[in-house]
């Protein structure tokens, strides 16, 4: 069947307007997409080139000091959550920066301390290793209160390395705040930057001062592939999201603790699985809507939203080790919204003994029962069981989220099962089903010109017979309607 088989007539238009199932509401939406073979988002924009990395910048200093305010200052966006509360902050947080057209990637960390324990000491761990793999560290200091003991102790340990240190001396809101900035000539890292993270003033000289500091150069680190596909770990707190995103790194990339909301920003990695390069972002755990949470928790849920939106594929991690909750069916619901690709991970499948294991493998059943065709696989983020059949599960979620099916295929196949299996009648009249086509990919999208509405049922028909013939494994699918309707008569 061709494009000019169902042409509408001479008196007849295409429906110009968006109906409560989702119809298209502009033709002209459609043309070229069948030819192109392309998508309405185009291919990665990653932008990396092979084996090119930035220089990396790293924030660091004691607890409340103003090292997230003067990230976002330094990036020029609200990317950082930031709380007037010491400890917000866990885990090495990287972000993309731009001045004077020399392009860097800011590290923003936890307090450090250095007689810290329990979650602290993770925080101030994590802290150490990004000045370790920094090309130039930033030391914040309050000069409101003016060097501490543990200033003073972060001071020394970086004068013994032999990375460049800038000092910003910050809540520098006025001339009055510029005696205090002149005491902190004492740490012995050279002159401080007067700065007011909050309000910004001063941020341009101490961007100058930055790239000045900044190595032609960056030092050796883990290699960028070009464009690696992006994953988003998603599930309730306390799942394992950060377990599982340390094991695949093989170190302690992000903070973990038995206390639930543990991670607050998300932290991205790149991971070489199964011989591809991967970048994971570990994210905040989804306690209850964003409409309803508050605070630290609020801007927390803000990045996780905002980090599935730049993923391509969400793996929702679940604790097989307890009853489903309503958290898991609201992530789960979330992605899906989202149209990105699912993997679900079966986490602490080692927890489950034989007899539990029967019961729980029938309420998972039914309770995914609206996502049979997500993959699901059992892993153990801490001893690493399983996880090794996650690139495997990815790959082919990804490739469904990327197929096209080609036009004429795809009508053949839609005229050969709707003569088997007619639509059902409506208001005495039964639909049309004229031309289908493929609008878009990511996720697949495709579009049916009618002549009447398709009832809810017979769309989620055309739904699961699309996925068995085609095989969707791991993406979602949408199906829209576009209906056909006569102009009225000429008076």
């Amino acid at each position: 069947m061709s494009d000019d088989d169902v042409r509408p007539e001479s008196d007849e238009t295409w429906s110009a307007t968006w109906d409560a199932d989702g119809t298209w509401s502009d033709e002209a939406e459609l043309a070229g997409w069948e030819e192109s073979g392309g998508d309405s988002e185009g291919g990665s924009t990653d932008g990396e080139s092979a084996g090119v990395t930035s220089p990396t910048v790293a924030v660091v200093g004691r607890p409340n000091v103003g090292k997230s305010t003067l990230v976002n200052r330094i990036i020029g966006r609200r990317e950082a959550v930031v709380q007037d509360i010491p400890g917000v902050t866990r885990d090495r947080v990287s972000y993309d920066g731009l001045w004077n057209g020399r392009t860097f990637t800011v590290v923003d960390t936890g307090g450090w301390e250095p007689d810290a324990r329990g979650m602290a000491s993770s925080v101030a761990a994590q802290a150490e290793r990004a000045m370790e793999a920094a090309d130039v560290v930033v030391m914040v200091v309050d000069a409101s209160v003016g060097a501490t003991t543990t200033d003073e102790t972060m001071a020394g340990v970086l004068r013994r390395s032999k990375v460049p240190v800038v000092l910003v001396a910050n809540k520098v809101d006025d001339e009055r705040g510029f005696a205090d900035a002149a005491a902190l000539w004492s740490l012995g890292l050279g002159e401080p930057h007067p700065v007011s993270a909050l309000h910004g003033r001063g941020s341009g000289d101490l961007l100058d001062a930055i790239i000045a500091a900044v190595p032609d150069a960056p030092r050796e680190r883990f290699g960028v592939s070009r464009g690696p596909r992006r994953v988003a770990l998603l599930g309730k707190p306390n799942v394992g999201k950060s377990s599982l995103l340390n094991k695949l790194t093989g170190e302690s990339r992000s903070v973990v603790h038995h206390e639930a909301g543990t991670t607050v920003d998300p932290v991205d990695s790149l991971v070489e699985l199964d011989g591809e390069v991967w970048r994971f972002v570990d994210t905040a755990g989804l306690r209850r809507k964003v409409s309803t949470a508050s605070g630290t928790e609020y801007y927390a849920s803000l990045r996780t939203h905002n980090a599935l939106e730049a993923a391509e594929v969400a793996v929702v991690l679940i604790d097989t080790a307890e009853p489903m909750a309503e958290q898991d069916q609201r992530v789960i619901s979330m992605v899906i919204e989202s149209g990105r690709a699912l993997v679900i991970a079966m986490n602490k499948a080692d927890l489950v003994d034989a007899d539990r294991r029967h019961e729980s493998d029938r309420e998972l059943d039914r309770d995914l029962a609206r996502v049979t065709w997500a993959q699901r696989i059992n892993i153990s983020a801490t001893s690493g069981r399983g996880v090794h059949r996650l690139a495997a599960a990815l790959r082919t979620a990804l490739a469904s989220w990327d197929k096209r099916i080609p036009t004429g295929r795809l009508n053949t196949w839609l005229k050969d099962l709707i003569a088997a299996t007619p639509p059902p009648v409506r208001g005495g009249r039964q639909p049309k089903v004229l031309f289908a086509t493929q609008a878009s990919i990511r996720p697949p999208t495709f579009v049916l010109f009618t002549t009447g509405f398709l009832e809810a049922g017979y769309r989620r028909f055309i739904e699961r017979r699309l996925r068995e013939d085609f095989d969707f494994t791991g993406s979602p699918v949408r199906i829209n309607v576009r209906i056909r309707e006569k102009r009225a008569g000429k008076r």
